[in-house]
């Protein structure tokens, strides 16, 4: 995760797809969570492998619209690295493709702005990992 002064914690995903068009779906879950506010998309890059294994690239400033990813709102600022994407390509097998998004949890911006405005300090900001949260929440309904 990174911080800075006018951004809240920064993180990476990566989403896999088979084939070479995101469903519609996808867009529209992540729309929604831009629109609402509690994510701020800072760089997209999506990636694809034909079955040749040549590898395509499309970078946000570019038409979204072929590969279903159009009217997603991106305040791009170019934080997906050659290196981040290295590991990604490595990864892909043919037929697939990929969608590199860094976002700001904005919400947690904005909260964490009112804690300091209120004299406190975010302390601690960890990321449990869903692993750890599943065996959780298996070990508590035994």
């Amino acid at each position: 995760m990174t911080y800075t002064s006018d951004l809240g914690p920064v993180e990476l995903v990566v989403l896999s797809f088979p084939g070479a068009r995101i469903d519609r779906s996808v867009t529209s879950a992540l729309a929604e969570v831009v629109d609402r506010g509690y994510v701020t998309v800072l760089d997209l890059i999506y990636l694809a492998m034909d079955e040749k294994g040549e590898l395509g690239q499309v970078e946000v400033d570019e038409s979204l619209t072929d590969i279903g990813l159009d009217g997603l709102t991106v305040d791009s600022r170019g934080l997906v690295s050659d290196e981040d994407l290295d590991v990604v390509r490595a990864a892909m097998e043919p037929g697939t493709s990929a969608v590199v998004i860094a976002y700001e949890q904005t919400w947690a911006c904005k909260l964490a702005g009112m804690v300091r405005g209120a004299g406190g300090e975010v302390a601690l900001h960890v990321q449990i990992p869903r692993d750890a949260v599943a065996a959780a929440s298996s070990a508590v309904t035994r």
